[in-house]
C-alpha cells in the first residue's frame, strides 16, 4: 500500500508580511487575499489619493510663501495682539502628515503591484480622516485671513514649472510598470481598456504640457535687463531690528539703492520710524509705561519713546530665526537700539545719495497734531537736507498740496490705476505687492515711463522671476541675500526649452513602450500568433515567473511516499 501524506512547507516572506501588516494589520498569511479590492476599500484608497494630491498642493504651498513668513506672521499679530511665529506648527504639522499619507500611498501602490487586496486598518482610516479635515480647515482659514497669498501658487511655478514637468513625468513614467503589470494580469478587456486609455490620458497630457507653461526667464540671455535695485524694507530686518538706526546703516552697508520707512508722528509733532499702531511688539512699553502698552503709538511724546528700548525683542523673539548667526558685538549692538526718528533716517540715506520710501500713518483723531501731521513731516524732510528727488512720497491725502509745496518729490501710488489716470494725477512711480502685477502689466508701465517697485521680496526665486521679467526695482527684507545674486537662478532661450522638452517626451515614451511590451510579451506574442482565445490565469502566472521567489506566494508541496505490504 502506498501512501500519499502531503507536506505544506511556506517560504518566509518578511517583506510581504511588513507590507500587509503596516497597511492593514494583516501579518498572517492567512489573512491575506489575492481576491479584488471590495467597492468600499476602493472608496478607500480614492480618499487616501485625494488626501495626498491635497496635501501635496497644501505642502508646495508652505513651501512657495517662505517669502512672506513674516507677513503671515504680522497678521496673526494684529488678530489676536501676541507675537508668535505661526508658520513653525503649520510647517511641523504639514511635514508629519505629507510623509505619513505618502508613506500610505507608497504602501498602497505595492499592495496593487504584489497582487494583494487593498484593506487599509481602521486606525490608519481614522489617521487619513483627521488629516484630510486638518488640511480642508487650514485651507479655508488661509482663504479667508491671507487669501492673496494663495496667488504665490501660480507666479511660482513660472519658476519651478519647467522642472515639476519633468519630475511629474518621471513619476508617472516609472508608474508604468505597475499598470503594464495590472493590464498583463487583468481577465477583464474592459478593465484592461480603461486602465489604458486613462494612464495614456496621463501620460499625453504630461507630454504636452509645455505648451501652457510659461516663465519670464524662458528667453533670450541677449534680451535680459539689468537687475532690479533694491529697496531696504525697515532697512535690513533680518540683520538689526526693524526701522532702527542699525537696521538702516546694514542696508546701506548692503549697497541698498533705497530705505524704506513707516512713518508715525509723537505726540509733540516729531515724526519717528515704527510699523505698529501700538509699540507692544518692537519695545519694552509693557515694563516701562504698562498701563499704556495697548496706546497708539503716536499717542507718545518723544521722550518718552527715547526712553524705551526697540532691540531686546529681536533677540527674544529671533523674527527670521537670524540671531543665532550673529556674533556678539552685533548682538550687543542690536539690543541697544532705540526707537529711530524720521531726520536721523532721512540724513543717513542723504550721506549715502540712497532714496528714502516713505509710508506715512495718520494719527487718530484725538491727537493734538491731527491736521497738522502733514506739515510737520513735511518740515522735517526739509531740515534733513534730502534732495527732493530722492524722495518716494506715497501719502494720497492732500497729494496736491506736497505737490505745489515740494514739486520734486517722486509721487508713488500704492494702487494699481490706468496709465491715463497715473499721468493725470502726476504720478511717477508704483509701489505694488508682488502679485500685483504681471509681466503684461511690467510692460506698460514701462513703456509709459513708469517705474514700478514690489514689495517684499526676499527670496531668489522671486528676485530672479522679477528680474527676468524687467521690474525696475524691489523692496526687500533680505537685501544680504539678494544682492549676492549677479545673474538670475536659471535662464534658457525658447530653442533649449524645447530641445528639452522634446528629449524628455522621447525618453518617457520609449521607456514606456519598452516596459509594456516587456510586461505583455506573452499577450502579445499570442496576439500576433492568430490565437482566439487565451488563458488570462496562464499569463498571470507567466508574468510571475519573472518576479523572485521572495515576492510572489509560493507553496510547495512535496510528496512522501512509504512503502507497505498489501495484505
Amino acid at each position: 500500500m502506498v501512501k500519499h501524506q502531503p507536506l505544506q512547507v511556506y517560504e518566509r516572506q518578511l517583506c510581504l508580511s511588513c507590507l500587509t501588516g503596516i497597511y492593514g494589520c494583516r501579518w498572517k498569511r492567512y489573512q491575506r487575499s489575492h481576491d479584488d479590492t471590495t467597492k468600499w476599500e476602493f472608496l478607500w484608497s480614492l480618499i487616501l489619493f485625494g488626501t495626498f494630491s491635497l496635501l501635496l498642493v497644501w505642502f508646495y504651498f508652505w513651501w512657495e510663501a517662505h517669502n512672506d513668513y513674516s507677513e503671515f506672521n504680522w497678521f496673526l499679530y494684529n488678530r489676536s495682539g501676541e507675537w508668535s511665529d505661526g508658520t513653525v506648527p503649520i510647517l511641523a504639522t504639514t511635514a508629519a502628515g505629507f510623509t505619513y499619507i505618502a508613506f500610505l500611498m507608497i504602501l498602497a501602490l505595492c499592495h496593487v503591484a504584489v497582487g494583494q487586496q487593498l484593506n487599509l486598518h481602521w486606525l490608519h482610516k481614522i489617521g487619513v480622516t483627521a488629516a484630510l479635515l486638518t488640511t480642508i480647515i487650514g485651507v479655508i482659514s488661509v482663504t479667508q485671513m491671507w487669501g492673496e497669498e494663495w496667488d504665490i501658487v501660480m507666479i511660482s511655478l513660472q519658476a519651478t514649472g519647467p522642472f515639476l514637468h519633468i519630475g511629474a513625468l518621471a513619476a508617472v513614467t516609472a508608474l508604468s510598470w505597475l499598470v503594464a503589470g495590472q493590464v498583463a494580469r487583468a481577465e477583464k478587456t474592459r478593465f484592461q481598456v480603461l486602465l489604458m486609455v486613462l494612464y495614456l490620458g496621463v501620460l499625453l497630457a504630461l507630454y504636452l504640457a509645455p505648451l501652457s507653461i510659461t516663465s519670464p526667464c524662458i528667453m533670450d540671455q541677449r534680451s535680459l535687463k539689468p537687475p532690479p535695485s533694491i529697496i531696504g524694507h525697515q532697512g535690513a530686518p533680518m540683520l538689526a531690528p526693524e526701522n532702527t538706526a542699525l537696521s538702516f546703516q546694514r542696508a546701506l552697508r548692503l549697497n541698498a539703492s533705497g530705505l524704506e520707512g513707516y512713518v508715525s508722528i509723537s505726540l509733540d509733532g516729531v515724526p519717528f520710524l515704527m510699523r505698529d499702531r501700538t509699540l507692544r511688539r518692537t519695545t519694552d512699553v509693557e515694563q516701562v509705561f504698562p498701563n499704556r502698552q495697548f496706546d497708539d503709538a503716536s499717542l507718545f511724546n518723544w521722550t518718552d519713546l527715547q526712553s524705551l528700548n526697540a532691540g531686546q525683542w529681536f533677540i527674544k523673539d529671533d523674527p527670521f530665526w537670524t540671531v543665532g548667526s550673529m556674533s556678539q558685538r552685533e548682538l550687543r549692538q542690536a539690543e541697544s537700539q532705540r526707537v529711530c526718528s524720521l531726520q536721523h533716517m532721512l540724513r543717513l540715506a542723504a550721506s549715502h545719495n540712497r532714496t528714502a520710501l516713505l509710508r506715512l500713518h495718520r494719527p487718530p483723531p484725538q491727537h493734538p497734531r491731527y491736521w497738522g501731521w502733514l506739515n510737520d513731516t513735511l518740515e522735517t524732510i526739509h531740515l534733513s537736507g534730502i534732495p527732493q528727488h530722492m524722495v518716494m512720497w506715497t501719502e494720497e491725502w492732500r497729494r496736491g498740496f506736497v505737490e505745489a509745496v515740494a514739486p520734486g518729490f517722486q509721487q508713488t501710488s500704492l494702487e494699481k490705476r490706468p496709465v491715463e489716470e497715473l499721468h493725470q494725477r502726476g504720478i511717477s512711480r508704483l509701489l505694488l505687492r508682488y502679485n500685483q502685477a504681471n509681466e503684461r502689466d511690467i510692460r506698460e508701465f514701462g513703456s509709459h515711463n513708469i517705474s514700478l517697485t514690489l514689495y517684499t521680496v526676499n527670496e531668489p526665486w522671486l528676485y530672479s522671476l522679477l528680474w527676468c521679467s524687467g521690474v525696475p526695482s524691489i523692496s526687500s527684507e533680505a537685501p544680504h541675500i539678494l544682492l549676492k545674486l549677479h545673474a538670475p537662478i536659471w535662464l534658457m532661450s525658447p530653442d533649449e526649452y524645447c530641445l528639452i522638452w522634446i528629449a524628455t517626451d522621447l525618453i518617457s515614451f520609449a521607456i514606456v513602450l519598452g516596459v509594456f511590451v516587456f510586461q505583455n510579451f506573452h499577450l502579445i506574442r499570442w496576439r500576433m500568433s492568430g490565437m482566439s482565445s487565451y488563458n488570462p490565469e496562464q499569463i498571470m502566472l507567466s508574468a510571475a515567473v519573472r518576479r523572485s521567489s521572495r515576492d510572489v506566494n509560493i507553496m510547495k508541496e512535496k510528496l512522501i511516499f512509504s512503502g507497505q505490504p498489501q495484505l
